[in-house]
Parts: C-alpha cells; structure tokens; sequence
C-alpha cells in the first residue's frame, strides 16, 4: 500500500511549489505594469478613446462600422505610452529610490536591468507605431511626437533643470485625444484642438498639487518642481491661474449641447472655489490633497461626459 505520509509530503511541496509559482508570476506582473505605469496609460486612454468618437460622431460614421480603427488607434497609443513610461523609469532610475512613490519600481530595486528596461521602451513604441500606422499617418506622427515630448523634452532636458518643467511635461499629456481624432480624420477640426487644449490646460494644476504633497521627495531628488523652487505660495496662485484658464473651455465645445456646456462650466467654477478656498485653509497639504482629487474625478467626468451626450 502506498505510504500515506510521503503522498502527502509530496502534496504539500507540490503545492507549495505550485503557490510560489503563482507569486512569482504576480511579481513579475507587478513590476511591468510598474514599468509601463499602467495608471498613467489607463487615463490616457479615456482621452484617446473621446478623441475617437468625437471624430467618428462629427464626421458622421459609425462606431461599430470603424471597430479596427478603434483597435489600432486604442492598441497603438496604450504601446506608445506604456513604451515611454518605460523610457522614462529608465532615465530616473539614479533619483527614484530617493522618493518615496517610486523607490519600489523594478529599477531600482534591481529587479529588472536598465538595459532591458529600455529595450522594452523601444520595443512597445515600436510596435505601438506599427499599430498606428494601420489608421493614419497623422496619428501616426502625432503619436512620435508624444514619444518626444515625453521622453526627450520632459524626461531627459527640463524635468531636472526647468521648474517649468510641468508645463512643458504637459505637452505629451495633451496628445492622446488628438491621436484618436487623428486616427480617424487627420484633418483635426476645431474640436480635436479643443480637447487639446483642455488636457494641456488641465495637467499644471493637477500635478502642481501633487508636488505640494510630495514636496520633500522632489526636493530630495534635486527636482525643481515649482512647490520646491518657489514655495506654496506661489504655487497655489499658479494652480488658481491655470484653473481659471479652464473657464473659458467649455464655449469651444458648444457643438457638444447646453447639458454639457452646463456641466463643464459647474466643474469648472467648483474646482476654482476649491483653490479660492485653499487660502482660507491653514493646512497646504490636505488643500492640496483636495486639489488632486478634484481634479482626477474632473478630467474623468468632462470626458466621460463628452461622449454621453452624443449619445442622447
């Protein structure tokens, strides 16, 4: 008869074994999507995806007639993206063990090799360009000159010289809704540049009250973000100014109906007595917080929005 305490020894490494292969695999999950910044490409493709089907409702098409235009473009511009994320993990693997946020991504605990990292980059962004190339060449070169903005402009010359560095960051943010209305009319009416110009708008404050949070880190890495080089002060009026600047917005979207234009302006007057509020508050950092916040549930209401009421 067969011995029941080695079956059952047996059984146990084998599923000891078996859960160690599990947790592996998990880690390893972990750390690409930690290298891709799967959060960063998640967003953007809301952008993308409005870019879409704005083009495809103004231009008069239909959304399932077009369904290999939407895989191409939404494939293509996640790969380019996650391929610069990728990039740009490898150009600060020297300062991000000195944050708090990114001391665990892959390249700096050494998980994964610089090298590799950067191969990787490459290799997305090349096959995010192949997939591109299926819808047009439009957005096709709008999606490069994302990669560039990204990776040449922000990541390797202003991020760690410039304290206009977001701004300048924020060129690249503005691109994926271009790249959907491109991939479908590479003319890019009004509207294309209107979205634009809102997520270009958009980025400066939202990222200026993540620095007031994470100051110290910036600070420690030798980043001159604006929090860091000018102080909270200034800071929070620069984050009223850019709000504000988003007031005006919604009347290049008129073609989108009164519910919305309602809707944006609303979003938009509440984040700017958000920030008005904020030199009332005596602690800079749960303002800041608030900020954030704010402007997370903003960029995904106004764009989530822009599609619905084409659908009504």
């Amino acid at each position: 008869m067969p011995n029941s305490k080695v079956i059952g020894e047996a059984s146990i490494e084998t599923g000891t074994s078996s859960l160690n292969s599990s947790l592996e695999k998990a880690s390893v999950l972990k750390d690409f999507m930690a290298l891709i910044k799967i959060g960063i490409v998640n967003s953007n493709l809301i952008t993308t995806f409005t870019g879409i089907w704005l083009a495809l409702h103004f231009t008069g098409q239909s959304f399932l007639s077009n369904l290999d235009i939407v895989f191409f473009t939404i494939v293509g511009s996640s790969l380019i993206i996650a391929g610069s994320c990728s990039i740009n993990n490898y150009i600060d693997r020297d300062i991000d063990h000195l944050m708090e946020r990114t001391k665990d991504r892959p390249t700096v605990t050494g998980k994964i090799e610089g090298s590799k990292v950067l191969a990787l980059g490459i290799l997305l962004i090349g096959l995010g360009t192949m997939f591109l190339l299926f819808t047009t060449i439009t957005a096709t070169v709008i999606g490069l000159l994302g990669v560039f903005s990204y990776v040449v402009l922000y990541s390797l010359w202003s991020k760690r010289q410039l304290v206009s560095n977001t701004i300048i960051g924020s060129i690249s943010g503005a691109v994926p809704p271009l790249i959907g209305w491109a991939a479908v009319d590479a003319s890019l009416g009004m509207i294309a540049w209107s979205l634009f110009i809102i997520m270009f708008i958009w980025q400066p404050p939202h990222f200026y009250a993540l620095a007031m949070r994470r100051v110290e880190e910036y600070r420690a890495a030798g980043i001159p973000m604006l929090p860091v080089v000018k102080g909270f002060k200034t800071t929070k009026k620069h984050i009223l100014l850019w709000v504000a600047a988003l007031l005006p917005t919604p009347i290049l979207l008129t073609s989108l109906g009164i519910p919305f234009l309602i809707l944006a302006t609303v979003l938009n007057i509440g984040w700017l007595a958000l920030g008005i509020y904020g030199y009332k508050i005596k602690d800079d950092i749960k303002w800041a917080k608030l900020m954030f916040v704010y402007s997370l549930q903003y960029l995904t209401i106004i764009f989530v929005a822009m599609v619905i009421v084409t659908l009504v």
